[in-house]
């Protein structure tokens, strides 16, 4: 893109111009949070066990002496020895974040497929803190659509961001929110998969505010580029 040089005089006039946009995407931001959370809420009446660094776990004990929990389901399919790159991106935000949530009622874990011994060792090699746990054996990742049974994976269609649609593996990257309230009821409130992850990631934000942007237009898929943080050229 050919950009304008102009005076700091226009460049401000542009800049207030596009500031009043930017305010109301705000305001539009703000309406759509609101109506997030007005949302109906549905019943988990179906018990999870997961493995962790803590043990065997409940989705229960996952909320801590917390009332809300935020899942992020990080694709990492039995089979595999590493984790996502992409959903791997995604981790690097989470580490510092869960001792600022826990202070508005959340607690924040991230969850896969694989066995935790692999989940362990992807943690240490990759320098993650985050609370992560397995759901290896469970229905959890089949229940909210993050991975596919072998008979949709032969077809070739499941349940993507909620239509069928063809699939382009296993395993999708999606954020659930759950609820307990006060007799100890759990209940799902939110998931959210493709483009709705975009809010977790805080490195996409800044480069969203540079000239370039994303600069992936014109390839096969966006985040071609995307590497683990170990796999970088340096």
């Amino acid at each position: 893109m050919q950009h304008r040089i102009v005076s700091h005089e226009e460049w401000i006039e542009a800049r207030k111009e596009l500031l009043a946009r930017e305010k109301e995407f705000t305001r539009l931001r703000d309406e759509l949070s609101a109506r997030r959370r007005e949302l109906p809420w549905e019943a988990v009446n179906k018990q999870y066990i997961f493995e962790g660094p803590d043990g065997k776990e409940t989705l229960a004990q996952l909320f801590g002496d917390r009332n809300q929990l935020v899942v992020y389901h990080f694709m990492f399919a039995p089979a595999w020895e590493a984790g996502c790159p992409h959903c791997s991106f995604w981790a690097d935000n989470f580490d510092r974040i869960p001792i600022h949530l826990a202070h508005r009622d959340i607690s924040f874990v991230a969850i896969s497929r694989a066995p935790y011994p692999k989940l362990a060792a992807y943690l240490r090699r990759m320098g993650w803190s985050f609370k992560w746990l397995s759901s290896f054996g469970s229905d959890f990742n089949y229940d909210y659509f993050v991975s596919f049974t072998p008979d949709e994976i032969e077809r070739g269609i499941g349940l993507r961001n909620y239509e069928r649609r063809r699939l382009q593996g296993e395993e999708t990257a999606a954020i659930s929110v759950f609820a307990r309230d006060q007799a100890g009821a759990i209940f799902h409130t939110y998931s959210t998969y493709a483009r709705g992850l975009d809010m977790l990631n805080g490195a996409y934000h800044y480069i969203d505010l540079t000239p370039k942007g994303r600069d992936e237009a014109g390839y096969p898929h966006p985040q071609f580029w995307v590497r683990r943080r170990d796999e970088y050229d340096r």
